[in-house]
């Protein structure tokens, strides 16, 4: 019952293995020993027991084996960002017991260096004249075994199982097996950074997961049944590889189903006899699929269950099953297709995130709940940067339908080259030939590519070379060289390419939505994918500490919040994270559906739609790097802009007078199963409380799948808009889910004159203002330019770009903001507690002051929000008792072009009705040399980077003579 169960376990997986074979897990306790001084070959440690023991499959780590965490541990991965070592602010996280480093998650213990694992094994005496054979489904990294005392060989791989053939070492009776297991770069050197082994996200660890097991079988076997889908003529190529180690002769035979759909097919058995000579043989075998194979796509993940037996004359068998799907996924143009249908990618970038066991899961149903929790954000793509994930991913991609592209386990760059001789380069090839096999069969591995980013004098030939083997060898996918951003050369072999340059928003300018990427790809004639969209940062949840309960501590969150604490700003932290959040959403949104309403684009590559741990701590993702939402935006509404359908608007601008028209086009994104027959397209504009105040439909006779496909527009005169208000565009397509949304902004165009007699303005805190608050006055300060405490914080209305440590605090600086949108201030102007685009005349490259100096629980009316690093206390607005006065002191400019920026002229409205009210009764008081110093004197709380280089590697401080 235990072999039948693990072999049912091991089909779910698809992984292909003999079904006739006997197992023995070797999951359990190991004896185990560390070797720091790498003495154990020399001294003949596989000769030798080891008292202490540890637990596989499993880390070290999660054993509790290796050693502290401390200034001195050497890390794997590049420190771009060396500041933290010698800030004196930051002095008490470098103390013993209190070591957190922001860089990325901190693990319980960290090793680098050779382990040893030894256990003892009985051999039924059924195995006798046996293949047997070790299998490991994944070891980090190099592993070299004896049995007893005897060498049997070395492997190292980061993407495929190591499998050890030991027929001739380990006959009936019991055997001592000792594995050592090395996890240090050594000659071939992959690249500290690549997220096969970086401690920025998967960490490098040592040890063995997923399964462990010695299998016996006869000795005529298949070591590897690889199948090439024919849609057009309807027919399956099975090529296997026979081995045995004697003379054979007998019959083959084929026969495969579909095995997850409600409507089963089963295929008609194909047998064929065979003639085999001692070693191996390659045969080739035609399945046909029958009339009406059923395909596999996005929509209809159908799979196949392939079995194929041999039995040979002399009485022996064995039979291997594997999955696979009847799919063809090429390029077309300047388009992907699958089965001859259009397919635009929408992907997430996966780094292998895994903070509770610091190495990937290797459980298929873990990675169905990723690739459901992806799809229910919209998305049908993942690419894996510079890693291959486990069996369990792919099959849980093929179960759900995600197009997968895969990459080998190197980001050869800081550390490393490709194309210049360097043990890498072959590595690479043998590492994808390794992934093919292991994984070839998968319908969802769609995409190859060598690796991310590479540095190398010959790296474009190198790429070359790499891309006409693996056409040569495998048409079941496409291939591109490496994944880029825009100061890459292009590898004009591709069949498809990951580049940057179409991405990002244009939002130096006023904000509309009637732009796309067109310009950025009109020269490139083959698919053009979006590399590593987005970046946009939210601020930290500091109530995901909890969640680290693994080997993983997210000790870089503790000193942010201590850090938060520090500056005055505790309570603030969950405000931090919302109006953030929106602002990071709103991003997304607008960037997302710009890349949408680009034709010819082949799809976007998200980072990410998940948080990433390292590299400074990238809050990237509207999920957290457990897949959870944040709180801020569902997935419901997430998809809303991004999924197979989606309605799209052009639209000029989001900011009007109530003398203008309200214009959008709008069009439709359409990449679903089939188009889209005889639609009823609503569209509605409400106010705020969801009144209706005009509305309309389209109806075209059909929708085809691409994009672009344009549905008519929209006119709204104003005039009826009489007070500022938010008003919303809702687009609906009758009987789907599918709709999108957009707000607009309407103020009027004359605004009432406002008395001045009682307040004095002024751009200066000069004499007059201080003579009219020590007189008990009213003055509005408006310090655009002014500022000198604070000048060094760059505020633009996106928020900061992957992480400000990554890049030595590289602008912008800030995420948005947070505004007390019930204080009376705001009467007259329709504001929430976030930005919104209504805001983009008034924040973008307005200076914030630096609050350092104002009392304790001092909090402005708008409150830039700081990069997590910095914490720096922020105001754009803020009210105080100064002297017996009352002042209101701005540092964004409202008053000037008025006629072009009217939510700036209706702020200055509002503030200046609210200064004229009898509620202008500030609460807190600040002394008048507090204000002054805002225009005087310069932050004492600043950045200070340690060297300019990138990355630092840790340079040693200067010299202090004393």
């Amino acid at each position: 019952m235990k072999y039948k169960l693990i072999f049912f376990l091991l089909l779910l997986t698809g992984m292909q293995h003999p079904l006739d074979a006997q197992v023995i897990s070797l999951a359990g306790r190991w004896s185990f020993a560390t070797d720091p001084q790498d003495i154990g070959l020399q001294n003949h440690w596989f000769a030798t027991p080891f008292t202490d023991s540890i637990r596989l499959p499993g880390s070290m780590a999660q054993n509790g084996k290796g050693n502290d965490i401390t200034l001195t541990t050497k890390w794997t991965g590049s420190i771009y960002d060396s500041s933290w070592f010698f800030a004196p602010r930051l002095a008490k996280y470098r103390q013993p017991g209190n070591i957190k480093i922001p860089f990325w998650l901190t693990p319980a213990k960290e090793y680098v260096g050779a382990a040893w694992y030894s256990r003892e094994v009985t051999i039924p005496a059924a195995w006798k004249n046996k293949r047997v054979v070790l299998f490991l489904e994944r070891a980090h990294t190099e592993t070299t075994l004896w049995v007893d005392d005897r060498e049997a060989g070395m492997q190292n791989s980061l993407v495929a199982p190591h499998e050890y053939d030991l027929s001739e070492l380990l006959k009936p009776g019991k055997h001592r097996i000792t594995l050592r297991i090395d996890n240090r770069i050594k000659a071939i050197n992959v690249g500290p950074d690549s997220h096969s082994l970086t401690d920025h996200t998967e960490g490098n660890w040592n040890g063995i997961i997923g399964k462990m097991l010695l299998t016996s079988e006869d000795p005529v076997w298949i070591d590897d049944m690889q199948v090439y889908p024919d849609i057009k003529n309807k027919t399956a190529l099975v090529k296997l590889l026979v081995k045995t180690n004697h003379a054979a002769s007998g019959t083959i035979r084929l026969s495969a189903h579909s095995f997850n759909t409600a409507t089963s097919h089963t295929i008609a058995p194909v047998s064929i006899s065979f003639s085999l000579p001692v070693n191996d043989s390659l045969l080739e075998i035609k399945l046909p699929m029958g009339n009406n194979p059923q395909l596999w796509d996005e929509f209809d993940p159908i799979l196949y269950r392939l079995t194929a037996t041999i039995t040979t004359r002399q009485g022996e068998k064995t039979e291997r099953q594997t999955s696979f799907g009847m799919r063809e996924f090429n390029v077309n143009g300047r388009r992907f297709e699958i089965n001859g249908r259009p397919v635009f990618l929408r992907g997430d970038v996966n780094c292998c995130e895994f903070p509770l066991t610091g190495y990937p899961s290797m459980d298929t149903a873990a990675w169905a709940r990723i690739f459901r929790i992806a799809r229910a954000h919209g998305l049908n793509h993942f690419r894996f940067h510079s890693w291959c994930p486990p069996e369990a991913a792919f099959t849980a991609a093929d179960m759900t339908g995600f197009y997968l592209q895969i990459e080998g386990p190197s980001w050869p760059n800081h550390g490393t080259s490709i194309g210049d001789g360097k043990p890498v380069d072959q590595y690479l090839f043998d590492e994808t030939d390794r992934m093919a096999k292991a994984y070839g069969n998968h319908p969802s591995f769609c995409m190859l590519a060598a690796g991310n980013e590479p540095a190398g004098r010959n790296m474009v030939a190198y790429l070359t070379k790499f891309i006409r083997y693996w056409r040569a060898k495998d048409s079941r996918r496409v291939y591109t060289g490496a994944s880029v951003a825009m100061s890459w050369p292009l590898v004009p072999e591709n069949d498809y390419m990951i580049k940057s340059g179409a991405r990002g928003l244009d939002w130096n300018k006023q904000p509309g939505s009637a732009d796309d990427y067109s310009a950025a790809i009109e020269k490139f004639t083959m698919p053009y994918v979006t590399h590593e969209m987005g970046q946009w940062c939210a601020f930290p949840d500091f109530k995901e500490i909890k969640k680290y309960t693994g080997v993983y501590r997210a000790k870089n969150f503790e000193l942010f919040r201590e850090d938060l604490h520090d500056q005055g700003m505790g309570d603030k932290a969950e405000q931090f994270l919302m109006a953030s959040g929106k602002l990071q959403a709103l991003c997304y949104k607008y960037e997302i559906e710009r890349t949408l309403r680009t034709k010819g684009l082949g799809g976007f590559q998200l980072l990410s739609l998940q948080d990433f741990p390292g590299q400074g701590t990238a809050l990237v993702g509207m999920l957290n790097v457990f897949w959870e939402d944040k709180g801020y935006i569902t997935a419901a509404q997430f998809r809303r802009f991004c999924n197979s359908t989606v309605p799209l608007a052009r639209i000029n601008k989001f900011v009007y007078k109530n003398n203008e028209t309200f214009s959008a086009a709008i069009e439709l994104y359409h990449y679903g199963k089939a188009p889209l027959q005889h639609p009823i397209i609503r569209w509605k504009i409400t106010d705020e409380k969801g009144t209706l105040l005009k509305g309309g439909r389209f109806t075209p006779a059909v929708v085809p799948i691409g994009n672009g496909f344009e549905l008519g527009s929209i006119q709204y005169p104003l005039l009826s808009v009489a007070k500022a208000k938010k008003l919303k565009l809702e687009v609906t397509i009758d009987h789907t889910s599918f709709a999108n949304d957009w707000d607009f902004w309407v103020y009027p165009a004359e605004l009432p004159a406002v008395k001045n007699d009682d307040i004095y303005y002024c751009d200066t805190l000069d004499a007059k203002a201080e003579e009219v608050l020590n007189s008990g006055g009213k003055v509005f300060l408006e310090a655009a330019g002014k500022v000198v405490k604070g000048k060094e914080v760059a505020q633009q209305f996106t928020p900061v770009f992957w992480n400000t440590s990554w890049f030595k605090i590289r602008p912008p600086h800030t995420l948005g903001f947070v505004c007390n949108y019930k204080h009376p201030v705001f009467n007259f102007f329709p504001a929430t507690y976030h930005s919104e685009l209504q805001w983009w005349e008034i924040v973008n490259k307005a200076e914030p002051m630096h609050l350092e100096d104002f009392p304790k629980g001092f909090t402005p009316l708008i409150q830039p929000i700081d990069t997590w690093f910095m914490n720096r206390r922020l105001g754009l607005l803020l009210e105080a008792r100064v002297g017996k006065g009352r002042l209101m002191v701005c540092s964004a400019d409202l008053k000037k072009n008025p006629d072009n920026r009217p939510a700036a002229r209706q702020l200055f409205y509002s503030i200046q009705q609210y200064m004229l009210s009898d509620k202008f009764h500030p609460a807190d008081e600040v002394a008048i040399n507090t204000v002054r110093d805002l225009f005087q004197t310069g932050s004492r709380l600043v950045f200070s980077a340690h060297t300019k280089d990138s990355p630092d590697e840790l340079k040693p401080p200067p010299v202090i003579k004393q």
